[in-house]
């Protein structure tokens, strides 16, 4: 390749990375926030209620991705990647700078909730259509033989975003008291957002349309109605289909293992404070991001097809290992508490009328140097415990571990191997999707199966994976833990048996 021709595609990617991050930075806001907006927009009598209805409100921005997807994708075959991918870029700053200014449940009732989700719709339909045209932007103007490695680069992005979402988090907390954060503080990366979207709008205003598709426009070779194309043709919808149940599918929840499920599991399973789950996370992000570009460059050599299912395979059977390896690391059974430097300090707050919580809160100290801070509230009504809705009594318990060095890094190294298998998976996919269909559909084409794939069988892993968790804990189940594993695995194995039977070399070289 030429200086020149060099130095056009680093600018494409450089344009196309900077949008797609900000958007999934503004996407992830959401999910890394995840455990103190269950607290504002959702009533706070139930916590774990609570959290399962943030994760489902997490999951339907996934779930409306395909809808986005379609409805985006066909304008992108229509008029352009360009243009598309403009639009899709202020619909998801306006949606998450909007859902950092919505007033809390206590303010506004149900309404909170309410414009939530509609917010998360919304954010859910811009990515839908941002995605496939960064990544057929940059395939379009990738040289023949190393698609692989140049739309690798888009594919960091997600993972890019999910970091810069961590560090403004972590420094926004380390700015302000921690009530002073979930009081209000928790808004600011909604709004910092803002700053980001404009710099990227103003960047990708100048760039020119991809040149694969200016020329089938002006050939006339683009297609009249896309979506008839994409779906109604049989033999193109078969190419559909295999994308989606032979490669995205499983890509999706290995995806979504990695980084989403891995931070959810931290923070509320183990019970690890929140910043240390975020710089630990962080790091092993940091550590595992290159991996994109080196399997996608790998691609480009030995195939697409042979890493994407081997990293499918090797994540099946690790997985309920490394979890299980994660929750012993910080099992206090397996910990000695210094029993004389434990203080407990009762407190009451009154609530309202003859409303009253008793607090309990307890610090423990262990001899690896964890520390430990239970807060027990019971919730009272003229000095009688209340009851809920099942005949329990209303008692909360929350705990917050503070992690030792050693079991910081041991988490670092378990999550980092999952970050290897997201690498893997969805390294090579962009350049396997563009591969897969014709310049005059494929925006449209590419962009469904990886929507569904990822936004709704990746999207759903954190609400049903937790849901799975939380059951088999009040069941009793001495490994109720790995339980939420289940799922990840079951879809990664059903897409690893297609993918390795229907999916052939040939299937790729269809349109380079």
């Amino acid at each position: 390749m030429s200086k020149a021709s060099s130095k056009g595609i680093w600018k494409v990617i450089s344009a196309s990375s900077m949008g797609t991050m900000i958007e999934w930075y503004d996407f992830y806001i959401f999910g890394s926030l995840a455990v103190v907006i269950s607290t504002k927009f959702f009533p706070s009598d139930n916590p774990t209620a609570a959290f399962l209805s943030t994760l489902a409100t997490f999951a339907a921005g996934f779930v409306v991705r395909p809808f986005g997807a379609l409805f985006f994708g066909r304008l992108g075959d229509l008029i352009g990647r360009k243009y598309t991918f403009m639009v899709t870029l202020m619909l998801m700053g306006g949606a998450t700078f909007l859902i950092g200014c919505i007033p809390s449940y206590e303010t506004i009732g149900f309404m909170a909730p309410v414009l939530v989700l509609i917010l998360r719709l919304l954010q859910g339909l811009a990515l839908g259509g941002e995605y496939g045209g960064a990544a057929t932007y940059v395939a379009e103007h990738a040289p023949k033989g190393e698609r692989g490695y140049w739309t690798s680069w888009i594919q960091t992005t997600a993972t890019v975003g999910l970091f810069v979402s961590l560090m403004v988090i972590l420094i926004t907390k380390s700015v302000m008291s921690k009530e002073a954060f979930e009081d209000w503080g928790w808004r600011v990366p909604f709004w910092v957002s803002v700053l980001m979207v404009v710099v990227s709008y103003y960047i990708r205003k100048g760039m020119h349309e991809s040149p694969v598709f200016a020329k089938a426009k002006a050939e006339g070779k683009t297609a009249a109605n896309p979506l008839k194309e994409s779906f109604g043709n049989k033999y193109n919808l078969k190419f559909v289909l295999l994308a989606l149940f032979g490669a995205t599918m499983g890509q999706g929840v290995v995806w979504y293992t990695g980084q989403f499920y891995a931070m959810n599991f931290l923070k509320t399973v183990q019970s690890i404070d929140s910043s240390q789950v975020d710089t630990l996370l962080g790091i092993a992000l940091v550590l595992g991001t290159p991996f994109f570009v080196v399997f996608g460059k790998l691609s480009d050599k030995v195939g697409r097809k042979n890493i994407m299912m081997l990293g499918m395979l090797i994540a099946i059977i690790a997985y309920r290992p490394i979890y299980r390896a994660m929750y012993t690391t910080t099992d206090l059974t397996k910990k000695t508490e210094i029993v004389e430097k434990t203080t407990t300090v009762p407190s009451m707050k009154v609530v309202e009328g003859t409303k009253i919580d008793s607090i309990y809160t307890t610090n423990r100290a262990y001899t690896d140097g964890t520390t430990v801070e239970e807060i027990k509230t019971i919730h009272m009504e003229e000095g009688k415990v209340m009851l809920d809705d099942k005949g329990k009594e209303k008692v909360e318990t929350k705990i917050t571990k503070k992690i030792n060095n050693a079991d910081r890094w041991m988490l670092v190294f378990l999550v980092f191997i999952q970050v290897i298998f997201v690498t893997m998976v969805y390294g090579p996919i962009a350049a396997f999707l563009v591969e897969m269909f014709p310049v005059k559909i494929r925006y449209t084409s590419m962009s469904l199966p990886y929507h569904v794939g990822n936004g709704i069988f990746g999207g759903l892993l954190p609400a049903i994976s937790t849901y799975l968790v939380t059951t088999a804990k009040d069941a009793g189940d001495v490994e109720f833990y790995l339980e939420g594993l289940w799922y990840p695995i079951i879809i990664a194995g059903v897409c690893f048996v297609i993918g390795m039977i229907y999916i052939d070399k040939k299937i790729n070289t269809l349109h380079e």
